[in-house]
C-alpha cells in the first residue's frame, strides 16, 4: 500500500544523524544536498532590538558547531523576529498589565498576552529547527564532542 507523501515523521537531516552518532545504525543518504556552510552572517537591518541583540549572540554560536547554513537564515530570522515580539510584548503587559480596561470601564485581555503566546509558538518551532530547545539540542553531538567509538569494546575482547 502506497503513502501519501507528507504523512509521519519528518526524516532528520545527514548531518544531525552523524552528529548524533547515527544511532539507528542505518545506511545515511550521501545524496543529500549539501548547502554552504558560513562562517558568520550579519543580522538583517530591520532587525532591531532584542532580536537583534539575540542574532548576534547565537549567530556565531550556530555557526561555529556547523549548525547553521545558507538555507537556515531565514529561521534565525523568524527566531530572532518572534523573540523581539515577546519582549516587547512582555514589556506591554508588565506596563499595562494582562487585563485592560477601555474608558466606558469595561475590561479586556490584553492584546500583548495573544502576541506573547504566538511568539513563543513561533519561537519553539523555529528553535526545534534550529536545535536550540532542550529534545533537539540532546540528540546532536558538537564539534568536539565527536563518538569515539564504543567505550565497551574493550570488555568483550
Amino acid at each position: 500500500m502506497a503513502v501519501a507523501p507528507g504523512r509521519g515523521r519528518k526524516p532528520k537531516p545527514v548531518a544531525r544523524k552523524k552528529a548524533a552518532g547515527n544511532p539507528g545504525g542505518r545506511r545515511l543518504n550521501t545524496a543529500e544536498p549539501d548547502y554552504n556552510e558560513i562562517s558568520n552572517v550579519d543580522a538583517p537591518d530591520w532587525l532591531q532590538g532584542p532580536g537583534r541583540s539575540l542574532w548576534e549572540v547565537l549567530a556565531p554560536q550556530l555557526c561555529e558547531q556547523d549548525i547553521l547554513k545558507m538555507t537556515d537564515i531565514q529561521n534565525l530570522e523568524a527566531y530572532c523576529a518572534a523573540y523581539g515580539r515577546f519582549r516587547e510584548a512582555e514589556e506591554s503587559i508588565k506596563h499595562h498589565g494582562s487585563v485592560i480596561q477601555d474608558d466606558s470601564g469595561k475590561l479586556y485581555k490584553n492584546p500583548a498576552v495573544t502576541i506573547v503566546n504566538e511568539a513563543t509558538r513561533q519561537m519553539a518551532t523555529m528553535g526545534s529547527l534550529l536545535g536550540l530547545d532542550p529534545s533537539s539540542r540532546q540528540r546532536l553531538v558538537g564539534r568536539d564532542g565527536e563518538r569515539k567509538g564504543n567505550p565497551f569494546a574493550s570488555l568483550l575482547q
